[in-house]
């Protein structure tokens, strides 16, 4: 099974947020995933093992995984562009 992971300052409300809903998603669209919230400072050793790199601010760094921008679970704004981003790397 895939592992995305889900970062936020603390690892509580917006991560958890992000990846109920992208859950949710996922499984209306026949797919599931590992969902992995994290705090921000816990994201590098995280994705040591991950598929994907949901994100809510942009990171100044390449972790060598694809990522898909976090705040489009929370406005939906893009959210269906980047929802397809996660099953497009479900599926490969």
């Amino acid at each position: 099974m895939k592992k995305l992971i889900v970062a936020c300052n603390a690892g509580v409300a917006t991560s958890n947020t992000i990846a109920y809903k992208v859950k949710k998603l996922l499984k209306e669209k026949g797919h599931e995933a590992q969902i992995e919230a994290v705090d921000i400072t816990s994201v590098e050793r995280a994705l040591k093992d991950a598929d994907m790199y949901i994100c809510i601010i942009k990171p100044d760094k390449d972790y060598g995984v694809p990522i898909c921008n976090g705040m489009a679970f929370l406005t939906g704004i893009n959210m269906d562009k980047e929802l397809q981003k996660i099953i497009e790397v479900l599926e490969n």
